[in-house]
């Protein structure tokens, strides 16, 4: 199988080169550290390439993923999905986005870094398990029409939750309208191996590899459909390191073979035990929303509690919240690691419990005052939250559950805010204003 990065590393390690060059352990040791991790940490040179300019073997192993995946380009990304949406942002050609209200954090920093303006996306509200649903095509369609100066909508499939939306047909109705389509992918790396076609459609999507795929921590992929490779790398490099982490890319390239193998079986093996999961045990389910087959969300009477009845089991959850304790399975957990799964949440007494139905409602819209590059670089403040009434917000407020901004940058904490963040529970007696009432 062709790893053209890792390979150029592997011979330029065998000449025993004299490095004069970075980094600094020069190849030989990193206390600490396996040995050999060292030697294949290399900087620009002829043999290794370099991330932002072409014609050199990373490209030539970014090309081999574009292939893959079936995308048209792919940039090796090693600042994670934040990076991937920072450069989403800046490929989109609009000052005004039609974006998705379930967002990462990293979305409104974007915003801000590029001076651009959101118009909110909202999304259905699931009653029964407590989450927001897929986005809706028509109500896409009709802010389209609505505002016709977005010309690109930015959207978040697969939630932290698992829940996908429909990607496809979201494409075809901002192409109708002449506006791109940017999905944060960050947890769906895997989902074309399970032939989901999660992201046909899309302009430019970005996946976080070190989330669901065998990969290390702040990897992730940058996919193009009609942008060129230079685009991606000229608009990257804007927000990235000028230092990117060769065993971090030649990892990204000797996954791609692997994945080519052994991906698909594995990853059906584990969907097939996710799916048996939740039969089991009270979860989120195909009959809620289209979802994540390799996502197992519980649903349960207290998060918290079952999260730390499951550590103290020594089994680690992602993350839990008043009512629900979201699992991430992958095609590296092996059949024993789900038996001790299945075991740990049959030791809570979960195993056949009724679902219990969320008291939540989805939160308000507040009133937006400010742009988010206002909000997150004037003077701002930490307030109690009892006195935070009527002031603005300086960073995204944005609880779990539900996962949504009751406030996000820029706009007004009224007394709508306030009441539901007391209904979720919410705990933090300080919260982040701008210092000067707008």
């Amino acid at each position: 199988m062709s790893t053209p990065l890792w390979s150029a590393l592997v011979r330029f390690a065998a000449s025993d080169p004299l490095r004069m060059a970075m980094p600094g352990h020069k190849g030989r040791e990193i206390p600490g550290f396996p040995r050999g991790l060292a030697e294949l940490d290399a900087t620009e040179h002829p043999p290794t390439g370099n991330l932002y300019e072409g014609g050199n073997v990373i490209e030539e192993a970014e090309l081999e993923w574009a292939k893959f995946w079936g995308a048209d380009s792919c940039l090796f990304l090693t600042g994670g999905s934040t990076q991937g949406i920072h450069t989403m942002l800046m490929l989109s050609d609009s000052e005004t986005i039609l974006v998705d209200r379930v967002s990462h954090r990293s979305i409104h920093t974007g915003f801000a870094l590029l001076g651009k303006e959101p118009v909110w996306l909202p999304r259905p509200w699931l009653s029964g398990p407590g989450v927001t649903g897929p986005i809706v095509p028509g109500q896409v369609e009709e802010l389209l029409q609505i505002h016709p100066e977005c010309k690109a909508v930015c959207i978040t499939s697969p939630t932290y939750y698992g829940v996908l939306s429909n990607v496809q047909a979201i494409s075809a109705v901002c192409h109708r309208y002449g506006a791109k389509l940017l999905v944060d992918g960050a947890h769906g790396a895997h989902l074309f191996l399970l032939g989901e076609n999660a992201y046909m459609g899309a302009d430019l999507v970005t996946v976080s590899t070190h989330k669901t795929l065998a990969a290390p921590g702040q990897s992730a992929l940058l996919f193009g459909q009609g942008i060129s490779m230079d685009a991606l790398r000229n608009a990257s490099q804007i927000f990235a390191t000028s230092s990117p982490s060769y065993p971090m890319m030649a990892a990204l390239d000797l996954l791609r073979p692997w994945l080519e193998q052994e991906g698909k079986s594995a990853y059906r093996r584990t969907a097939e035990a996710v799916q048996t999961l939740r039969s089991c045990y009270p979860s989120l389910t195909e009959q809620d929303a289209p979802l994540d087959p390799t996502r197992l969300t519980l649903c349960v009477k207290d998060g918290y509690q079952v999260e730390q009845g499951l550590q103290r089991q020594n089994i680690w959850p992602e993350m839990a919240d008043s009512g629900h304790v979201v699992l991430i399975l992958t095609g590296s957990d092996r059949a024993e690691d789900i038996a001790r799964l299945e075991e740990g949440l049959s030791a809570l007494h979960l195993q056949g419990e009724k679902r219990i139905a969320s008291s939540l409602s989805v939160p308000p819209m507040p009133c937006q005052r400010c742009t988010p590059r206002d909000a997150l670089f004037s003077p701002r403040e930490s307030v109690h939250l009892a006195d935070a009434l009527g002031r603005i917000a300086a960073q995204q407020l944005a609880p779990y559950p539900p996962g949504v901004p009751v406030a996000a940058p820029g706009e007004v904490i009224d007394e709508k805010v306030l009441a539901y963040l007391a209904q979720v529970g919410y705990n933090k007696s300080d919260i982040i204003v701008l210092k000067e009432r707008k």
